[in-house]
């Protein structure tokens, strides 16, 4: 099976022709339903069709899914319901967590509270599954002898901004998502040289950020611009993401003079 490509096509229709159990990690973005102008296509159906195309896409990725594998879909608050029972009661898969993505800039309301989250839903095919937590530990904040001073779970609540219409980043498309939050997902939930695959890659962070990590990667999407947009930010990945969440970098405050047997220890750690 040829990897590392974008391929243009129907995202059901693609990975019904990849071979069974060959995937380690989907991250699948797909359409909310809202009304989205996709260039080729708009994000409106009937509701009953929309849950007829998302159990579709979602039985031929577990169908492609090893048994070690796991499925992160991010998923508006108007279908989150249905979809997680689609997932957990109708396709048999096991609920890990339930992620909120929290951004500092959104859509405005005047009647109603704004909204400033997606969701993500996280599930395992089988218990034995890929999680990396020492990857993705956060540094602590202050020092505490019983805290593990390599970091702390990053916990089911994100923290990441939009990547903003006036960010050098940016580019065109409508729901382009942070790197730094594929980052994430990519480090806990692969080792290097997985297969991570992406059924509506659009402008390709997932394949972008695989690349950048060392994993084997597969991108799909229906619009062939937004491959053709996707091969060209892959074609400049460079050292680094263009995001990133700034308390990775820090040092725990009022660490102690003397280190303790638990710091001597990490420091010592090859």
């Amino acid at each position: 099976m040829m990897t590392n490509q974008l391929i243009c096509g129907d995202a059901i229709e693609v990975m019904s022709a990849l071979p069974i159990a060959s995937v380690d990690l989907v991250i699948a973005d797909p359409p909310y339903n809202l009304g989205k102008d996709y260039g080729n296509n708009r994000d409106l159906k009937a509701w009953h069709e929309y849950e007829q195309f998302t159990d579709a896409w979602i039985r031929q990725a577990i169908r492609i899914l090893k048994p070690t594998g796991s499925i992160y879909v991010f998923m508006g608050v108007r279908f989150i319901s249905k979809l997680f029972t689609l997932l957990e009661e109708k396709h048999g898969l096991l609920f890990n967590s339930w992620i909120t993505w929290h951004y500092t800039q959104g859509m405005g309301r005047k009647v109603g509270f704004s909204p400033r989250h997606e969701d993500i839903l996280f599930f395992n095919k089988t218990r034995d599954f890929t999680f990396n937590l020492d990857a993705v530990r956060v540094p602590q904040k202050y020092y505490r002898q019983r805290n593990n001073m390599a970091g702390a779970n990053p916990s089911d609540v994100w923290q990441f901004s939009h990547v903003h219409y006036c960010s050098a980043e940016r580019v065109e498309h409508p729901t382009q998502k942070p790197e730094a939050l594929m980052e994430r997902v990519i480090r806990a939930s692969s080792n290097p040289d997985d297969l991570v695959l992406d059924p509506f890659v659009g402008s390709g962070t997932t394949s972008r950020v695989a690349a950048f990590l060392g994993r084997r990667w597969i991108g799909i999407d229906i619009n062939p611009d937004y491959i053709a947009l996707a091969r060209n930010r892959i074609g400049q990945a460079g050292e680094s993401l263009d995001s990133f969440d700034p308390r990775v970098d820090r040092t725990p405050l009022d660490l102690p003079t003397s280190p303790s047997p638990q710091l001597q220890l990490l420091d010592s750690a090859p």
